[in-house]
């Protein structure tokens, strides 16, 4: 029997996927409404209904909460965020050091809230290992290692090929970095444990409600959501869709759709583990330009993921999170590259998904008080942590609070859109060929990194 393909993803393998909760059943007016039942949806909703019961919250959500990214990432829960060099460079160093410490803080923040409303989310802090398996891995390591080291004392602990792969066996390892701001988690039960929160704290959570277009207010007309069953009516509309903005009316260049895909093995054997390690339940990442990243999961598989197919031309996400057998094939060979043990080991499982990245790969928050309309995202693939900082800053610009969140040089951050069709699909895949050339070039030997990857940085704008 073939791996499964699709279903959403893995993570509801086991409990099989929920039963979406009713539409909305008309028009409704409420204080605040939110689009999407994602991550940040659901953290914006937790936090603004902890900090002001009384509020009028409705969430709507096109299939389920967590049917997005929410429900298919790669379960890395850490400190990493898109933009923070960008951001210092912009708005100044002590900016992005402050946006650092709280994306830091963020990782318990997420396990606290977790604790405290009695929800398991399979959280385990073993930390962050990223390896290097080639001399360019090698160098890029280095700079990370300075970058963070920049940020503070302490802040990541650099490896030597053996200690790295007496962590976790990575074959061919040639150094690693290992940080304390991560921790391992099951997606799925996250999102529905933070889901069945906020409705038992009186937040309407609408399922099976595609929003077509969210509408600005202006003079006495107050911004509001459409969808095919009602319109909802609110004080603010906050957008929280991800990879899944282009889908509403006149977001199509707001944010691109990126793909990344995902395996699942079956259980591995116990002499497997003892061989390879991994006995920290540490998140595993790389420093290849198409970089991979993995899990160890609960019941003893490797959740392994990369890029496949980057980019659908016109901005169009999968279906039910369906993905080609031909990244299925390019995952397996890096599995097989960083476990030559697992290499007959079978694919119970293999999906994708959307993340959001604006033209400039730089995460946002933003409240219009002029038009009522508030939105976070683009979070580049590392949204698990940026979300719940999303939600208690949106918490805090939706109740008016000058607060340190608030101050964070991502809250009003603008970008520019991206090109029109046919040059955003030409563009991503040439990108992302360019990549995956250079990375063919490293592993075959080339010393330091390739032009072609430096080249491909500075013309997708992401240095």
């Amino acid at each position: 029997m073939g791996a499964v393909n699709g279903e959403v993803s893995f993570w509801y393998a086991a409990s099989g996927l929920p039963e979406a909760g009713a539409g909305l059943p008309g028009d409704r007016d409420v204080d605040v409404c939110v689009v999407g039942g994602g991550y940040t949806g659901l953290w914006t909703a937790y936090y603004l209904k902890k900090a002001d019961p009384s509020l009028r919250i409705a969430l709507l959500e096109r299939r389920f909460c967590g049917y997005g990214a929410s429900g298919r990432n790669g379960g890395w829960l850490y400190n990493g965020f898109a933009g923070r060099a960008a951001f210092a460079e912009r708005y100044g160093r002590p900016g992005a050091a402050a946006m650092q410490r709280v994306m830091d803080e963020a990782v318990g923040e997420v396990a606290d809230v977790a604790r405290a409303e009695r929800f398991d989310a399979d959280i385990v802090h073993g930390g962050v290992l990223r390896v290097a398996w080639s001399e360019p891995q090698l160098g890029r390591l280095r700079t990370h290692v300075a970058a963070e080291r920049a940020y503070g004392e302490g802040r990541v602990e650099e490896l030597t090929a053996e200690q790295a792969a007496d962590r976790i066996g990575v074959a061919g390892v040639l150094g690693g970095v290992w940080s304390p701001y991560g921790a391992r988690i099951q997606p799925a039960q996250l999102v529905r444990g933070l889901a069945r929160v906020v409705r038992e704290l009186g937040v309407e959570i609408h399922e099976n409600t595609a929003v077509t277009a969210v509408r600005p207010g202006s003079g006495r007309s107050r911004p509001r959501a459409v969808t095919p069953y009602g319109t909802v009516t609110a004080d603010r509309v906050l957008r929280a869709t991800e990879g899944f903005t282009a889908g509403l009316r006149g977001e199509r260049r707001t944010w691109l759709p990126m793909n990344s895909a995902m395996i699942a093995t079956e259980p591995l054997p116990a002499e497997f583990w003892a061989r390879t390690g991994w006995h920290g339940r540490e998140v595993l990442g790389d420093f290849a330009h198409a970089h991979t990243y993995a899990q160890r999961t609960a019941d003893d598989r490797i959740a392994l993921g990369g890029r496949g197919v980057p980019y659908r031309f016109g901005s169009r996400t999968d279906a039910d999170g369906g993905t080609q057998p031909e990244t299925v094939r390019q995952l397996c060979a890096i599995l097989d590259r960083f476990f030559p043990a697992a290499a007959h080991a079978r694919i119970d499982h293999a999906w994708a998904g959307v993340l959001g990245v604006p033209r400039d790969w730089c995460a946002t928050v933003e409240l219009d008080r002029g038009s009522g309309l508030g939105w976070a995202g683009g979070y580049v693939g590392s949204g698990v942590a940026t979300a719940n900082l999303a939600g208690r800053t949106l918490r805090d610009l939706v109740l008016g609070r000058d607060t340190e969140l608030t101050g964070l040089p991502w809250v009003g951050h603008t970008v520019r859109r991206w090109e029109p069709e046919p040059l955003r699909w030409l563009g991503v895949h040439a990108l992302y060929a360019a990549y995956h050339a250079a990375d063919r070039q490293e592993a075959a030997g080339r010393s330091t990194t390739s032009p072609i990857a430096r080249a491909a940085d500075r013309i997708s704008g992401r240095i």
